[in-house]
């Protein structure tokens, strides 16, 4: 069974299915997050949605690079939750099936490139208190051990 975190969604409300893949970034210790500044200010996972067609380390990196401007290497998927949220800028209620990966950063090539995103540098105790997402900061729990 797949772990879900946050709101329990209203009945009769429609969620799309949004497959993404996320990443506990570690390096010298510590992990690489994205601060979303818009619409709602969070810190987060870098990572993101997985396009058709696209798989999902392939994703994993884009995304990692998109909300950091770092490429990545060594990945290795450790699992997956759900959750259920609002997209603003689709529009529309998401069941998220996040499959997340660690993996070190290794080289930063630019500032991001997606819009309102910036990457950030935390110890793991300071990312369990800035992380937005109840599953994020479950992983980074479950897996600290390994940074």
């Amino acid at each position: 069974m797949i772990p879900r975190y946050g709101h329990i969604p209203c009945p009769g409300r429609r969620h799309r299915l949004r497959p993404g893949a996320y990443a506990l970034l570690i390096r010298d210790g510590l992990l690489l997050l994205t601060h979303q500044s818009g619409p709602e200010p969070e810190y987060q996972l870098p990572g993101g949605g997985i396009d058709p067609g696209e798989t999902g380390l392939r994703a994993l990196h884009r995304e990692v690079f998109e909300e950091t401007g770092w490429t990545i290497g060594n990945a290795r998927r450790l699992g997956a939750y759900r959750r259920f949220a609002f997209m603003p800028d689709y529009g529309w209620w998401a069941e998220k099936l996040c499959h997340v990966w660690v993996a070190r950063p290794i080289l930063r090539l630019s500032a991001p490139t997606e819009p309102h995103h910036s990457a950030h540098w935390a110890t793991p105790r300071a990312a369990m208190g800035l992380l937005a997402d109840p599953g994020a900061r479950a992983f980074l729990a479950r897996f600290r051990h390994l940074i």
